[in-house]
């Protein structure tokens, strides 16, 4: 009997560790179910340049950098029923959201404060953008576990928030501790590739935009912005782009011929009007910008023309007056990948923050703290900065030209003559097609047409809006995108209406940031 037992113990180990090994089926080997920071972190970079160009199909019609009549409803407006518009949200709480806070927590046990400072970064940069689109967001409660319905944080807390984060990421990337290297980090950093001096540049430029918002605000300090811009990217080798190789679809870029986005989209009046001093200097063709043909491309008969806010082309084959889409190709059929041009190339990487912005946002600080010199200065940096970026993205622009460019009426030469409308109109044209949502806040906190608190309005003398609005607006324009419907107004409608989110003009709400 004692044998038998021996024998019968034995068998059972051997079959329970055998079952175990054999029925562990939700074990792969192939796929780390713990993976590190590093195979974590690569794809974030694409989730941010995913919500910005999914949603630039509506909001790019919004702050006329993309035109034609696609996406009707909503132009000045939102589409009932729909996930529309709502990629940005989807990328700040399923694409980036809980991947960061597992790279912030497995990172901060390994004492990889580089990684760490990355996902806190790319987290401020997220609240910040989502904010600036959403308006009040979810914010305490987005990670919460076994919770079914989450309440609303007022703006100004996701922007405390943000310059929180953005502190705590510049420290932990100036710290010399730890196992944090740029050997270990390099690898998954497609953007800086492990520098930590970019990266607190870039979570500079972070704190930049969040004080330059603030415009109406009794908080507003230009000397803060300024600071904050000082501090940030140095030149365009500091520009945060994400790459695309653009050999497929896969992996091409979102407006690339390859995918097919953008083809019943068309360039804007607006646009053209920039590039060939109707805008500058008041006379069409007065001056043409030497960025114009790597930007925009000319109808057949060589005019270069554009559609006006929510309108369909004009043109006709047989009149070769039709308006090309960003590609560069007439008609709304996808050209073939020997198409593209500028930012709507196949491989063409998609900018997050550039110099050029930082130097306009100093600009502006500088001139509404009435040092017009020093605004001029950062004004001229800009301009120069954005000629060189679209330099190096299309034909090259020489330096004969760009310095005719910089010293012609486009341009002003004083700081006697410098107005907020030059700098405002210049760094306009110098995010098109990239910064959307930075863009869209600066028409909104100069109220459009209406003009800041202290009557500064810029934007007189353009236009941005179609000539009717969509009908829930009851004549007023957009100030934000609703939160996205699928997992929100089905979800969580209660909470939306706490904050007026099931009002049917909850569109036209104005920001906290826009106001006094």
């Amino acid at each position: 009997m004692k044998k038998i037992y021996i024998l019968f113990v034995a068998t059972a180990i051997m079959i329970g560790s055998g079952c175990k090994k054999y029925l562990d089926i939700n074990t792969d080997p192939a796929t780390p179910q713990d993976p590190e920071s590093r195979t974590l972190t690569p794809p974030l970079f694409a989730q941010m340049e995913r919500g910005v160009q999914f949603d630039s199909r509506y909001l790019g019609g919004v702050i006329q950098y993309f035109g034609g009549a696609v996406n009707v409803g909503e132009s000045h407006g939102w589409i009932p029923s729909s996930d529309a518009a709502g990629e940005i949200w989807r990328t700040n709480y399923y694409g980036l959201g809980a991947n960061l806070n597992l790279i912030i927590d497995k990172s901060t046990a390994k004492t990889e404060w580089n990684y760490v400072g990355l996902a806190q970064a790319l987290k401020a940069w997220s609240w910040q953008i989502t904010t600036d689109y959403h308006g009040d967001i979810i914010l305490k409660e987005a990670y919460e576990p076994n919770r079914y319905v989450f309440d609303y944080d007022p703006q100004s807390d996701v922007y405390a928030e943000v310059v929180r984060l953005a502190n705590l990421s510049i420290a932990n990337f100036s710290r010399t501790d730890g196992a944090g290297t740029v050997a270990k980090l390099a690898p998954a950093d497609l953007i800086y590739a492990g520098d930590n001096a970019k990266w607190i540049r870039f979570n500079y430029g972070i704190l930049a935009r969040n004080a330059n918002n603030l415009i109406n605000k009794a908080s507003y300090d230009p000397a803060k912005v300024i600071e904050y811009v000082d501090k940030s990217l140095t030149s365009n080798a500091d520009n945060f782009i994400v790459p695309n190789l653009g050999t497929t679809a896969t992996n091409g870029n979102f407006f690339g011929p390859l995918r097919a986005n953008l083809a019943s989209y068309r360039q804007t009046r607006i646009i053209v009007g920039l590039l060939d001093g109707t805008y500058l200097v008041g006379t069409p063709g007065a001056v043409i910008d030497p960025r114009r043909n790597n930007m925009i491309t000319a109808s057949a008969d060589g005019v270069f023309r554009g559609t006006a806010p929510n309108t369909s082309d004009p043109g006709t084959a047989a009149a070769k007056n039709q308006i090309p889409n960003p590609w560069g190709s007439l008609g709304s059929a996808n050209p073939g990948p020997t198409f593209g041009k500028y930012l709507f190339k196949d491989n063409a990487g998609f900018p997050i923050m550039t110099y050029s912005e930082m130097q306009f946002i100093k600009a502006e600080a500088a001139f509404r703290s009435g040092n017009t010199s020093l605004a001029l200065d950062a004004y001229t940096k800009g301009i120069s900065a954005s000629i060189d970026f679209v330099s190096a993205l299309g034909t090259p622009i020489t330096s004969a030209d760009k310095t005719a460019y910089l010293t012609s009426a486009a341009v002003k030469q004083t700081a006697a003559t410098l107005t907020l409308k030059d700098i405002m109109l210049q760094k306009y044209l110098a995010l098109y097609a990239y910064g959307f949502v930075e863009t869209w806040s600066d028409l909104r906190k100069y109220n459009y047409f209406d003009g800041d608190s202290k009557g500064n309005n810029p934007y007189l003398g353009t236009f941005f809006f179609p000539a009717s609005f969509y009908a829930d607006n009851g004549g007023k324009p957009i100030q934000r995108y609703r939160p996205r419907y699928n997992s929100e107004y089905i979800w969580n409608l209660e909470a939306l209406k706490k904050i007026g989110g099931d009002q049917p003009n909850y569109h036209t709400f104005k920001m906290w940031f826009s106001q006094p």
